[in-house]
């Protein structure tokens, strides 16, 4: 490792109204290093990474880049510094094509000053070739679901060429492959000489990819350690502030009637005839790798996605669910992996929180804001929702904290028919205790539960049965004592 940092932020400190979002926190990074940083969402991960790319102003303290201090930093001069962010929301325009997205305000050009769209096509080709995925560059990005956006994301940072590379939960939509994949892209950048900061909660990966940890709670710099002193437990126990017991809790409620039936459901091209039943008290498990058709499955279940034919039934009643207000009629809820389409930034927390339920009032019905607060300061509580103030716009709220929120909905409505799309993706390891002991309840008061998840540790201990995906097509089903990763991967591919 060099001598001298690359980067070097001395006691940064930032406030916002009620909250000390970082308390003169140290952090560095080396030339070739991985970085690590950690720690429970709301512990001014996210913030520092913003003071560092300029999207917020530091409240005191000092940023070096190579020795020399940085004073006043916006986003150009971090641009121009070689400081690029991937962020866990993605930043992508819908509207346009994957190689528009990657080469945003810099589209080649001919000696017309017309933008040499063959070109672009060939290089957007290229840089998504060098993470090992094929992508039509000349795509919408509105047709690309959540990996394949998080791909493309990913593929745009990296043409900027930075020296500096932030990644904040950069596999969190990935699947095994794709993550092994973007590790290998890393290890490249790491022999250029970039520097490399990488928050993650999946703790698995730290030993795979980085060198140091750090890790902040409560916008303090609780310490740094080398990769090979960092076992999981110490660095669960300095995350959290104490010892996390039982990171999946035990699911022992016994499965009852049908809940849920669904009969050869099929979609043009993405999802063919597909047949299963969920029962009450059930954790039915769904995995599969990128583009196997779980987010269709799980959004035509609810009415976001046209059926090409099928029929669902929800205790033993045939129904037809066009729109989410039939589906939220019927008793389903959805918790979806793109948090920002659920969510209305602009409203606080109990808004939010408990919109499903309006969903299904009478219409002239009158709103009880007293009783609204009550469910949601309760929520907010059992989730650990930072910071616990009722009256905060979600759109200031951390990625993980709002991802609770939308949780937090569906908890609080009477669906008896949950899908949860990724249930844990960008949040900390205390909070997916907590979300998988909520979902223990949920089944034991009778609700039946399919969860969608990349994370095969995640599906093993909490699913009673697990369906593998594939191109569309149910290939395989295990009970949680037959299923295994080799077994479902194996499936899977």
């Amino acid at each position: 490792m060099a001598s001298a940092p690359l980067l070097r932020m001395e006691q940064i400190d930032k406030r916002f109204p009620g909250v000390h979002a970082l308390d003169h926190v140290d952090f560095d990074l080396y030339e070739g290093e991985v970085h690590v940083l950690l720690g429970e969402n709301g512990a001014g991960k996210s913030t520092l990474m913003k003071i560092l790319t300029g999207l917020l102003p530091k409240d005191s303290g000092r940023i070096f880049i190579r020795g020399q201090e940085v004073r006043e930093l916006n986003p150009e001069q971090a641009q121009a510094l070689g400081i690029a962010m991937v962020y866990q929301e993605l930043s992508l325009v819908p509207s346009l094509s994957v190689a528009e997205n990657i080469f945003l305000g810099r589209l080649p050009r001919n000696r017309l000053g017309m933008v040499d769209w063959p070109e672009t096509y060939r290089h957007a080709r290229q840089t998504l070739a060098d993470l090992g995925v094929q992508i039509d560059p000349q795509a919408q990005v509105r047709q690309l679901d959540v990996a394949e956006q998080q791909l493309t994301e990913i593929a745009r940072i990296l043409a900027k060429q930075p020296k500096i590379l932030l990644l904040d939960e950069p596999t969190s939509a990935l699947s095994d492959t794709e993550r092994e994949r973007l590790f290998k892209i890393i290890q490249r950048l790491r022999a250029r000489g970039v520097g490399i900061v990488y928050i993650s909660h999946h703790l698995a990966e730290i030993p795979l990819i980085g060198q140091r940890v750090t890790v902040l709670r409560d916008g303090r710099l609780i310490g740094t350690l080398p990769v090979q002193q960092a076992d999981e437990e110490s660095l669960v126990r300095m995350m959290v502030g104490r010892q996390l017991t039982e990171q999946f809790p035990k699911h022992t409620a016994e499965s009852g009637q049908s809940l849920l039936r669904v009969e050869n459901l099929s979609l043009e091209g993405r999802l063919h005839n597909l047949s299963f039943e969920l029962h009450k008290g059930e954790i039915l498990g769904i995995f599969g790798l990128m583009g196997a058709g779980q987010p269709e499955l799980a959004r035509a279940l609810f009415g976001l996605n046209p059926r090409g034919a099928g029929q669902i039934y929800v205790q033993g009643r045939p129904v037809h669910i066009r729109q989410p207000a039939d589906a939220i009629r019927h008793g389903l809820g959805f918790l979806t992996r793109d948090r920002r389409a659920s969510l209305v930034p602009m409203l606080p927390i109990p808004p939010n929180v408990t919109m499903a339920g309006l969903a299904q009032a009478p219409l002239l019905g009158l709103l009880n804001l007293s009783k609204e607060e009550e469910t949601a300061g309760r929520y907010v509580r059992e989730l650990r929702i930072q910071p616990p103030a009722l009256n905060r716009r979600v759109i200031y709220l951390s990625g993980g904290n709002q991802q609770k929120v939308i949780l937090s909905r569906w908890l609080s409505s009477q669906a008896k028919i949950l899908i949860f799309d990724e249930p844990t993706r960008g949040i900390d390891v205390g909070a997916k205790a907590e979300v998988f002991s909520l979902m223990n309840r949920l089944a034991e008061q009778g609700a039946g539960i399919i969860m969608i998840s990349s994370e095969m540790p995640e599906l093993l201990a909490m699913a009673g049965r697990i369906l593998v995906m594939r191109a569309g097509r149910f290939t395989a089903e295990y009970e949680r004592s037959q299923a295994s990763q080799e077994k479902l991967l194996r499936s899977a591919s």
